[in-house]
């Protein structure tokens, strides 16, 4: 395989794309002026060539109907998961969803009803209380607790905020936005308060693949946990791992054949069915080739990472969260005394950066900013250097 260029500066401007046509819109900071967008989590990097040369080759066809037999789909599904995470699933527990934002509200629909409790540890991913809200359902959040500079589970605290209304928890593993890699033991903790509790468990993995050198092995709660496969729903899927985000296809993979039904009933009801190019691109990542390329993208995102926790952190009472997997990066502006309408302020109008606001993560998330360093790293290196300077009065 050829090396990746992941410093390629690749214009994205007028492409359609969220991340930077939407940017000026979303948060007053412009591109054309050189504005730079560390928001929407996609990559500024090309996908690896296998799925250029799939997408190529389907297109090259000229006819675009249904899609019917997958199994090359499924089959690629399958070897990924055994050689990347240890994980033997079978074919018949795989069904595609829209995307894993559409699979939890698939999941939702059909393992819950409206006014039931569904439980986050927050600050969290912020499509999970924007999809729970949004189908009537009662959002409750336990509030991580911060030890040792990052996030961990809170049992003790958290009893006393529960109602027993709750009937399901959405675990996101590894954890977005703080970067964490759960332990097994904290998996563990997880599965068993879901089996007393009776609760359903969504563990939302989609940012498994992406973690970094020298951090703790991602364990999925399946394997770590089997004895919750009656209650569990794994959502998995290539698109953040290969930046194919709009092929718009998840994965909701569920060992229990009647847990399973209820989701494929819902799937059914509503309609959803995988695209042509979406198939053929996962096929086509998920292989030795686009084994490899990942092995070289977590490289290229640590040393990114070490450039901004660096740039970032030598700034008075700013503090990047130690980052493990994904890459998102987690910075807290508490230290410096400002509000988050200052700290944001100086972050969008002077660095000229677009970053995703916290509080838009739930409780807990007010003091932060979170940061995409997966673009090319002149960029991230424009970054360190434009929050350096519009916090210069603190130095």
């Amino acid at each position: 395989m050829t090396r990746p260029d992941f410093d390629e500066i690749i214009d994205r401007l007028g492409t359609n794309c969220s991340k930077w046509d939407d940017m000026q819109a979303g948060y007053g900071v412009s591109a054309e002026d050189g504005g730079l967008a560390m928001w929407v989590a996609d990559m500024d990097f090309r996908p690896p060539a296998s799925v250029q040369r799939a997408v190529e080759a389907t297109a090259a066809h000229g006819i675009y109907g249904y899609p019917g037999a997958n199994q090359p789909y499924l089959d690629a599904i399958r070897w990924w998961m055994a050689h990347r995470h240890g994980w033997q699933i079978e074919t018949g527990w795989i069904l595609t969803c829209a995307g894993l934002v559409n699979g939890v509200a698939m999941a939702l629909q059909a393992c819950s009803a409206p006014g039931d409790g569904i439980i986050v540890m927050s600050p969290v991913y912020h499509a999970f209380a924007r999809t729970i809200r949004a189908a009537g359902r009662e959002l409750v959040e336990l509030p991580l607790a911060q030890r040792d500079g990052q996030y961990r589970m809170d049992w003790a605290n958290w009893e006393n905020l529960l109602s027993g209304r709750e009937k399901m928890l959405i675990l996101c593993s590894p954890h977005n936005p703080g970067g964490r890699v759960w332990s097994e033991a904290e998996l563990r903790e997880v599965a068993d308060f879901c089996k007393a509790r009776d609760l359903v468990l969504v563990s939302d993995d989609i940012h498994c693949d992406l973690v970094l050198p020298g951090s703790p092995r991602h364990r999925m709660i399946d394997v770590a946990c089997p004895d919750i496969r009656d209650r569990l729903i794994m959502l998995t899927a290539a698109t953040k791992t290969f930046n194919i985000a709009g092929a718009h296809l998840g994965n909701a993979i569920i060992p229990d054949p009647a847990l399973r039904g209820r989701f494929k009933s819902v799937l059914v009801a509503n309609g959803i069915s995988p695209s042509l190019f979406g198939l053929d691109m996962i096929a086509a990542a998920y292989t030795p080739e686009g084994a490899e390329w990942v092995d070289r993208l977590v490289e290229y995102l640590d040393d990114n990472r070490r450039l901004f926790d660096q740039g970032v952190n030598a700034i008075p009472g700013v503090t990047s969260m130690p980052l493990q997997a994904t890459y998102l990066s987690w910075v807290d502006f508490s230290g410096t005394g400002m509000a988050p309408a200052e700290f944001t302020a100086r972050v969008e109008r002077t660095a000229r950066i677009a970053a995703n606001h916290g509080a838009s993560f739930g409780k807990g998330g007010e003091n932060f900013l979170r940061f995409n360093i997966a673009t090319p790293r002149a960029r991230v290196i424009e970054a360190v250097g434009r929050l350096q300077e519009a916090f210069a009065d603190l130095q």
